[in-house]
């Protein structure tokens, strides 16, 4: 049946956008954004930009003021290839969590599209930026534009001194290990030297007040404690250096002993850029879901209360099915669980569960379930979680057989891959733990830290794989970025495969195997 509408509350009535229809759009959207779902937002700043500032954008890696990479322009011209042979489209938006929180909105977007981005980015991911616990831990919103302001100027400055050669090998380097330049946990503060004097005399007294002479008569080993002797210095060498540390970047820049200046102050600009960009690695389908929870909430919201037409929200509701399209297993576009998919469908299936609840939502979810509170639900959700503990805690038996989840084991000796676990009341658990774990960024991501490196000898640097379920390095990936270490340290690196739950060591490779 065909909607009445009122022509003169429509906020616009054609594809066609200026600047004076933004303002009305964004007043409508924020009214409602800010009124019922009572989000809380940085301050926003519009801007829009053509398709190829777009495609510049995020070919390096969606930062408006990014210091110039010969990878940058390698993936534009990959990029505007395939868009202009229409293999590929592009984004309608891109947004900035910063303070104030800058949106990108493309020229070519018709009117009806640049309401859904604003609803989508102004409001939608700013909020979770502004919010979520990860970005509040890690992030610096109100100072991330002035640093790579600073940062594109002072690595333009040392291509002027010291040669673009020069400033890409260091690049270069830095950017192959950049995934294993951040700190994953808070890291206690160091000790003052007062503290550590303090430290000492406690320490001191107590050797006083508890030594016996009676350990002077033991007799000594063979080696007359030659040996641990070593091992004592090996802990103290360790203890000065803060080892083990799970930041190569860190560690490169604060104690190679072949970097100049210039070069440790380019490895601090990548892995600042590196912990920028660490929550959003961990909070892809929350990010994208809480987004399109709104840009859906709000745009629905407008055509109900007689603010936008039908062909409008038909436009609207058309690139929403795209985005949150999700291929079957056996589809040839098959890639993986869209995280737009899961996330807006988790999002949607928390406020069923609050406001319509089945008698097994009950079972699963007694604190939520019937309760109505879906937008406080949704607001503590989006602020305290990550996907793998959203997912552990949210996805609902409902939401598995809707996907058709299933576990398989695959098992590295055997021919063949097991259904492990399926989509029934046994399998719900496992599957939902499962699914959990590969959003696991210490699961996904390879774990390898600086274990041990003797300043005073043939500085031999030392890193450490701990392998998690049997999975090693891809051999040529490995020795590439071993390569790349040896390149900032200046010396030997060797790594170490150790088996994460056993200790056992499973393999052995160093830049002397390999060659430069």
């Amino acid at each position: 049946m065909k909607k009445s509408e009122s022509t003169s509350d429509l906020l616009f009535r054609s594809s066609d956008w200026n600047f004076e229809k933004l303002s009305d759009v964004y007043a409508a959207i924020s009214e409602i954004a800010l009124g019922d779902l009572k989000l809380d937002i940085y301050p926003n700043q519009l801007e829009i930009i053509s398709w190829e500032q777009m495609l510049d954008a995020y070919s390096s890696i969606g930062m408006p003021l990014m210091y110039q990479h010969w990878s940058f322009g390698k993936r534009f011209v990959f990029e505007e290839h395939l868009y202009r042979k229409g293999h590929r489209g592009l984004a309608y938006e891109l947004v900035i969590n910063s303070n104030p929180c800058i949106s990108y909105l493309m020229e070519e977007n018709t009117m009806a599209m640049q309401a859904l981005v604003i609803a989508h980015a102004a409001f939608g991911h700013n909020h979770f930026f502004k919010n979520n616990y990860m970005f509040r831990r890690w992030t610096e919103a109100a100072s991330i534009l002035s640093y790579m302001d600073f940062a594109k100027k002072y690595i333009a400055r040392c291509e002027e001194r010291h040669g673009t050669a020069a400033v890409e090998r260091i690049l270069d380097s830095a950017h192959a290990l950049m995934d294993q330049g951040v700190f994953r946990y808070r890291r206690a503060p160091r000790l003052s030297s007062e503290k550590e004097r303090e430290r000492a005399r406690e320490r001191l007294e107590y050797e006083e007040q508890t030594y016996s002479d009676l350990w002077r008569t033991l007799p000594k080993k063979k080696d007359d404690g030659r040996e641990d002797e070593r091992e004592r210095e090996a802990r103290e060498r360790k203890r000065a250096l803060h080892l083990p540390e799970e930041n190569l970047l860190y560690f490169l820049e604060k104690t190679s002993l072949i970097l100049e200046p210039w070069q440790r102050e380019l490895l601090r600009i990548v892995r600042v850029i590196a912990q920028y960009f660490y929550p959003q690695r961990q909070t892809k389908v929350m990010n994208e879901g809480c987004a399109t929870f709104v840009h859906h909430t709000i745009m629905n919201r407008l055509y109900d209360d007689d603010k936008i037409s039908e062909g409008a929200m038909l436009e609207i509701l058309q690139s929403h099915s795209n985005v949150i399209f999700q291929p079957s297993f056996d589809d040839p576009r098959f890639s993986g669980i869209n995280p737009y998919a899961l996330g807006f469908a988790m999002m949607k299936d928390i406020e069923r569960i609050c406001t319509e609840p089945t008698s097994e939502d009950r079972d699963w979810f007694p604190d939520i379930a019937g309760s109505g509170n879906w937008r406080e639900t949704l607001l503590d959700a989006w602020a305290n979680h990550r996907d793998e503990s959203f997912i552990l805690q949210y996805l609902s038996p409902a939401l598995i057989r809707h996907f058709r989840l299933f576990q398989l084991t695959d098992d590295a000796g055997e021919p063949y891959c097991e259904v492990a676990s399926i989509h029934n009341e046994r399998g719900y658990e496992a599957i939902r733990s499962a699914l959990a774990r590969s959003y696991d960024i210490g699961i996904i991501q390879p774990d390898v830290q600086v274990v041990d490196v003797d300043l005073l000898g043939d500085r031999h640097l030392k890193l450490q794989h701990g392998v998690k379920q049997g999975v090693v390095l891809d051999e040529s990936a490995r020795n590439a970025t071993l390569r790349h270490v040896r390149r900032l340290w200046g010396y030997d690196v060797s790594l170490e495969g150790v088996d994460a739950r056993s200790g056992e060591r499973l393999y052995e490779c160093s830049t002397k195997q390999i060659g430069e």
